[in-house]
């Protein structure tokens, strides 16, 4: 257990410049007098600086963009058509928007024409938002896919837009913070040739470098806010890791209750003692799961109290969205289990209890999650759960890593080029690029990278600029999540209705045909998996066992970026190629009903990685026999990926690895950590930066594992494509002994 000390709030002024409407408005809800930063931060966008406002949970960044946003619209509301200045806010998630705009309708201001522009909105509707809202509130991907692309439709608006507010943008890291700086960028690029400027406001949880993450985002120098003001109830923090179960009668390691099963527990106690709790939980099908077992224990204390457990996660339609957001809110709901899509979703207040069941990625993920619970003064509980996963084992036995570090810097390249030619093509459609925009708008790579684009037919050059000559839409080149293109609908067979969706490039591990889908708590079986059509059919189905898909990959360098240590340890392009070859079906205690084949398409993918190897001789003298190589390089592999996660803004689901005795391209034993997004996301060349770091953690956490022979807390992994084998826990020890010994003598510089 750790107390976090409370703190008291820090109030200040209204700034002179803040308009009585604003004023009296916020008055109406209860707010009299702002906390000090949410002055700083909006009295810094007044003055026309871009600010990156990087403050906890619950310390009010909406109302210091709020009325520094609301002020500016009501300024200009005197133009002869009302409209005046207009203000575009973004959101990672559509429950945030939503809830933003409950939030701003409850302020009863006359003149304020909010209004969310989402895949949600109905297209009459869409016509009145273009044509009339002073303050539409959306998100990044229909910023890029429809804003922009028909930024003709939007002309009135953008010439007068005076504020973007970039919300939660703690949330933009990897390949997706890559992805959303292109579409800033653009979106100020098409605001300057309407002839507006507007401020950036970013707001986002407390992170290492909130200037220098900012600037990344948007192309520009922003300033820094980071000194919270607002008041914070104390907060008790546990540390759990499940029990042993009893071990299994072949003798194996045994293994731990878990994590879901004590998260359902936690959750069904927190129900029956009269306290309303959240559960982040880190895949959809466990969220489906825990909600399931937690709903099952109070039908045995009393069925009424399992009528308030539920399920929220991503895939889920609108509607169910809204429902459920609502009951939560007014208080039906007692128990939720749900993926992230919460974490910086609608804002509770007077939650009691916040459960993270395994780790969430990064600690300002963790103290996001945490800030839910305890507002309005109250109290707080928060609980981690430790999953049966080498990160999540270190952390319980090592908790100050959290409770005492700084939380992560922001990590993500704007400068990837697998991202930023795409985003390239879709200006070039926007506004013809000229030579200036390249350096001002999109950086000193985007020159080269335009170039490439004309050799490839992409782009072509006339007097006035770069072109697209394309006939389809250059902002359907790539796709701001990474999911690898259209989602892939989930279909009931025979009634046809839309139960939800798995993006692309999860569907084949997911959905394919046999896999066991389940939303809210009935269970279903895919019989088809059609990835042309982007659709999988299933059928309602009560099954006893849940599936779990196996997959084959090799890996080839492409290029050498940087080496280090004698060529021991290096960094640079690969192409990874992926299948999934089976599934298996498995009872809730482990035990396996038997694999079948699966037949579906080989996936490709070029990024980067950062790879270690060492000479076949180094390994024997080290004592580690050459037909035990790769139980060992696997065993280390799989323990890296579960710990790179600790000092980079990722979590293992971001990341892939290949290990084998002898690689063709090194020729030498060798075990891969690449970035599962195409281009790559910058996590393997943190990795690469902070090496002898990161493989001592994991080398500690093998070590001080209590099993004999490997377990999920040390070096199983829950993603292996090849079932965990061959796995050898000692071995790997000795093998990152050896690597680490290996980088602390001196060699002669690598090239």
């Amino acid at each position: 257990m750790h107390e976090v000390s409370a703190r008291q709030a820090v109030t200040a002024l209204w700034p002179t410049w803040v308009c009585d409407d604003v004023k009296h408005s916020y008055a109406g809800i209860g707010i009299t007098a702002p906390w000090r930063h949410q002055v700083e931060a909006a009295s810094a966008a007044h003055d026309g600086a871009h600010v990156a406002l990087a403050t906890g949970t619950a310390s009010g960044k909406s109302l210091a963009f709020g009325m520094f946003t609301l002020t500016r619209i009501q300024a200009g509301t005197s133009a002869p058509d009302g409209r005046g200045s207009t203000a575009l806010y973004l959101s990672p998630t559509k429950a945030l928007a939503n809830d933003q705009l409950r939030g701003l309708d409850a302020l009863g201001l006359p003149w304020l024409r909010a209004a969310t522009y989402d895949g949600d909105t109905p297209s009459d509707e869409r016509t009145w938002v273009r044509q009339h809202a002073n303050y539409v509130l959306t998100n990044p991907d229909l910023l890029h896919h429809s804003l922009l692309p028909g930024h003709h439709a939007w002309s009135s608006f953008l010439r007068r837009l005076d504020v973007i507010v970039v919300d939660e943008a703690h949330a933009y890291r990897g390949v997706l913070g890559a992805h959303v700086s292109a579409v800033v960028r653009r979106l100020r690029r098409v605001c300057a040739h309407y002839g507006s400027n507007p401020v950036v406001f970013t707001a986002s949880a407390t992170i290492a470098n909130p200037a220098e993450a900012a600037g990344r985002l948007i192309g520009a120098p922003a300033v820094a806010i980071t000194d919270d003001t607002s008041p914070r109830p104390g907060m008790t923090v546990a540390f759990w890791e499940p029990p042993v179960l009893e071990a299994p009668p072949d003798d194996r390691d045994p293994v731990r209750r878990s994590a879901l099963a004590e998260t359902a527990d936690l959750l069904a106690d927190c129900v029956v003692e009269g306290r309303q709790a959240l559960a982040f939980i880190r895949s959809r099908r466990g969220v489906e799961t825990t909600a399931l077992m937690t709903r099952d224990l109070l039908t045995d204390v009393d069925p009424a109290l399992a009528l308030g457990v539920a399920a929220y996660r991503g895939g889920f339609l609108p509607e169910e969205r809204r429902e459920l957001e609502a009951r939560l809110r007014d208080g039906s709901i007692r128990a939720l289990a749900t993926t992230s899509a919460l974490e910086m979703g609608i804002d509770v207040s007077g939650l009691d209890v916040v459960i993270t069941a395994g780790w969430p990625g990064t600690r300002a993920s963790l103290w996001q999650q945490f800030g839910r619970a305890g507002r309005a003064d109250a109290p707080a509980l928060a609980i981690f759960v430790a999953r049966d996963d080498p990160l999540d084992s270190y952390l319980v036995h090592h908790p100050a890593i959290v409770i005492d570090r700084d939380v992560e810097a922001s990590v993500f390249d704007p400068a990837n080029r697998y991202v930023l030619a795409p985003h390239l093509c879709a200006a070039a459609a926007e506004v013809p690029l000229v030579e200036a925009d390249l350096a001002e708008w999109f950086g000193p790579t985007a020159r080269g990278i335009v170039d490439e684009l004309v050799d490839l037919g992409m782009l072509r050059r006339r007097p006035g600029g770069w072109f697209w000559t394309r006939r389809e839409r250059a902002s359907d080149l790539t796709d701001l999540r990474g999911s690898g293109g259209t989602p892939v609908r989930v279909v009931e067979d025979g009634t046809g209705r839309l139960l939800g969706t798995v993006d692309r490039a999860s569907a084949p591990a997911t959905v394919h045909q046999g896999a066991v889908y389940v939303h809210q708590g009935v269970t279903h079986v895919v019989t088809l998996l059609d990835l042309e059509d982007a659709v999988a059919t299933v059928v309602e189905q009560e099954v006893d066992y849940s599936t779990l898909s196996r997959s084959v990959s090799d890996i080839r360098i492409v290029n050498v970026d940087e080496s280090i240590h004698g060529g021991l340890l290096c960094r640079g392009s690969v192409d990874v190629s992926t299948q999934v070859v089976s599934f298996q079906r498995r009872r809730p205690n482990g035990e396996s009903l038997g694999e079948e084949l699966l037949d579906l398409p080989v996936q490709e993918l070029r990024t980067q990685a950062v790879w270690w190897t060492l000479p076949e001789s180094t390994v024997e003298a080290a004592g580690i026999p050459l037909a035990d190589i790769p139980g060992a390089a696997h065993a280390a592999e799989h323990a890296s990926i579960g710990l790179l996660p600790l000092f980079a803004t990722c979590d293992r689901w971001d990341l892939g690895g290949v290990s084998t005795a002898l690689h063709a391209d090194t020729g030498q034993p060798t075990v891969f950590v690449y970035d599962g997004y195409p281009g790559g996301a910058g996590f393997a060349e943190h990795g690469f930066r902070i090496a002898e770091q990161w493989l001592s953690a994991t080398r500690e956490a093998i070590a001080e594992c209590a099993c004999e022979t490997g377990c999920p807390s040390c070096v199983q992994s829950p993603k292996c494509g090849n079932g965990n084998n061959p796995l050898d826990k000692g071995l790997a020890v000795v093998l990152l002994d050896t690597v680490l010994m290996s980088m602390a003598v001196p060699h002669a510089p690598s090239h």
